[in-house]
């Protein structure tokens, strides 16, 4: 089994690395690959909402001059994933933003190439925002049908100069506890296969309340 793991800061080795490494550890020491994604230095647009994604679903976003579609890729042949993002104004860090958006609506309109996978988030904050910017990345877990382990509180965890948040306690407890549930469900996902028939996916419902 494998896990990929996308950093949304644009330092390397901030506060959100640590964080996320404190669960890759975890997964690590039971066994489960683990790789790390730098996304947050990267040169991201936007969706263009240009539907060519619906149009082909050939798995792809039309805008190819950047990582995206790789990094789609890489989510679609990983077992677990985990999305860490700093707190810019009590929200996800832009060209994380824009890589989930575009990423996850390409899964999306191809069948679901998330569906039942096990996905994480996880937040690195100076003070406060930690918890809107959690509930954003969450978002996308639960519209994918992504099954989400928990922690023992909220993934959030403190620190300013890059390296502090080894420093706050319990948030490196929630980090651990997160790696550690986060391995558990992976392995009964893993073991579940061929024994469990998953629920048919549902042909998705959109309703508009403009008529």
């Amino acid at each position: 089994m494998k896990t990929v793991a996308f950093n949304g800061s644009p330092n390397k080795n901030g506060n959100t690395f640590h964080a996320i490494k404190m669960v890759t550890d975890e997964l690590e020491n039971q066994g489960i690959e683990t790789e790390i994604i730098h996304v947050g230095n990267k040169a991201v647009r936007g969706c263009l909402a240009c539907g060519q994604c619906v149009k082909k679903r050939n798995e792809q976003c039309i805008q190819t001059d950047d990582p995206v579609n790789e990094w789609l890729q890489r989510m679609k042949g990983a077992d677990g994933l985990i999305f860490g993002s700093p707190v810019h104004f009590s929200a996800v860090g832009g060209t994380m933003k824009s890589f989930m958006d575009r990423a996850f609506y390409v899964a999306g309109v191809n069948g679901g190439l998330l569906r039942h996978k096990v996905g994480a988030a996880v937040v690195a904050v100076r003070r406060s925002g930690g918890l809107p910017t959690f509930n954003q990345l969450n978002n996308f877990i639960c519209y994918s049908e992504m099954l989400v382990p928990t922690a023992n509180y909220w993934n959030v965890i403190h620190g300013t100069r890059p390296g502090e948040a080894v420093k706050d306690e319990e948030g490196a407890q929630i980090m651990r506890t997160l790696g550690q549930n986060m391995a558990w469900l992976m392995r009964l996902v893993e073991h579940g296969k061929g024994a469990i028939t998953p629920p048919e996916q549902e042909k998705k419902i959109y309703m508009n309340f403009i008529r």
